[in-house]
């Protein structure tokens, strides 16, 4: 799958729990700031002017929550036999007595003898502090579910996007072995035509036999090329591949593979001028793999451009490498998707023997190595087309 696009999806997440994560400690904060202001302008005018309750209250590293469960455990005392009552508020205040201590008293019943108006009134006051242990603890119920439904929301969007590239990527590995079997069919057919055409003896004439060998070592050889192309393209997608990188000369690299194709550059009738500073290029790289990124983009050079085209090799100080030419143009729809597998126009299908996986590689290269590969098709100087590498 999409290494980068995981990276990505890693990191949106990330900073999507992070959001919601401050969201709601802010809304907390204002709750409970809300509330607190509530209880000291509304509840506790309400409890002494209508309820006739009286408490004190000293609190020591305590809590709003603690508070109203001590009141609610203080005034449910009430309702105890009176040992057992005792022996319940005595210890109620030694375990909160590094926190909260609350006295609550109700001048209201003193002179009161019905013992049902006096269990009446105890059990309305559990009611009054339960019922406001509850708004208390509404902000933190109200977060807790929000945040389960934003959480829940987010990952089955993700996994609705992962699904997509799944089918995506899919999709794309049919069409890659589709290709493939295309590519390898071809060449293979006209091996099996020529072989079977020299095993039968139907070609007596020496040219024609050597005219029939040469064409199956061709084509034997455009089928291990597109073989090891495509082992190059599956082994960077598996997951024990690395890249063995050391400090070397990025200038000197390019030099030792434009030399290796200078032939193939002047077979084809290709112009081609270099434009790399003697300056050291130092650059931490594995210098196998990004020599065949080189390769594989200075080789559709010469096997997509006509004879006459001028090819231009430029390494810049800030580390941005250009191949640029002024051959063939490259249609917007390929153009569009170069740099995926067996991206390749009809044309150069049946006519130039490529891959479509060269530029493929190329770009998972320079990406490992924490650069971009691109193609500009707006160049000066009479360039019709360039590949940058930027590092």
């Amino acid at each position: 799958m999409d290494t980068k696009n995981a990276r990505t999806g890693t990191k949106s997440l990330k900073w999507f729990l992070l959001q919601r994560f401050l969201l709601i400690m802010l809304f907390i904060y204002v709750s409970e700031e809300l509330l607190s202001m509530g209880y000291r302008l509304v509840v506790a005018p309400f409890l002494v002017e209508t309820m006739h309750i009286q408490f004190s209250v000293t609190t020591r590293d305590g809590s709003i929550i603690l508070l109203m469960l001590q009141m609610i455990l203080l005034s449910a005392t009430a309702l105890l036999p009176d040992r057992m009552a005792v022996w319940v508020q005595t210890s109620i205040g030694k375990n909160m007595e590094n926190g909260l201590r609350v006295g609550i008293t109700a001048p209201i019943l003193e002179g009161v003898t019905d013992s049902r108006l006096i269990q009446l009134y105890q059990v309305a006051v559990i009611f009054i502090f339960l019922f406001l242990l509850a708004v208390t603890l509404l902000p933190y119920l109200i977060s807790a579910y929000w945040y389960y439904r934003a959480v829940s929301g987010k990952m089955k969007e993700l996994l609705a996007e992962e699904k997509e590239r799944k089918e995506a990527y899919d999709r794309q590995r049919n069409l890659l072995l589709s290709d493939i079997a295309h590519d390898i069919k071809t060449p293979l057919t006209t091996v099996c035509g020529y072989a079977r055409a020299l095993v039968d003896d139907m070609v007596s004439e020496e040219e024609k036999r050597k005219e029939y060998l040469h064409a199956i070592y061709a084509k034997s050889l455009r089928m291990d090329d597109l073989i090891t192309l495509l082992f190059e393209y599956v082994k960077m997608d598996s997951d024990g591949f690395s890249l063995h990188k050391e400090k070397a000369d990025l200038g000197e690299l390019l030099r030792e593979n434009i030399a290796l194709l200078y032939s193939d550059f002047e077979e084809n009738d290709i112009e081609l001028e270099i434009d790399i500073p003697e300056q050291v290029f130092p650059y931490e790289m594995d210098k196998v793999q990004f020599g065949r990124a080189i390769t594989n983009v200075l080789t559709n050079a010469v096997r997509y451009n006509e004879k006459g085209t001028k090819v231009r090799v430029s390494l810049h100080e800030d580390y941005q490498l250009c191949i640029a030419d002024n051959g063939t143009p490259i249609e917007d729809e390929l153009a569009e998707h170069i740099f995926e597998p067996f991206s390749r126009g009809d044309r150069t299908r049946s006519t130039s023997g490529g891959s479509g996986l060269g530029l493929s590689i190329s770009s998972k290269i320079i990406e490992m190595h924490g650069g971009e590969l691109r193609l500009e098709r707006q160049c000066s100087d009479g360039m019709v087309k360039a590949f940058v590498f930027s590092l």
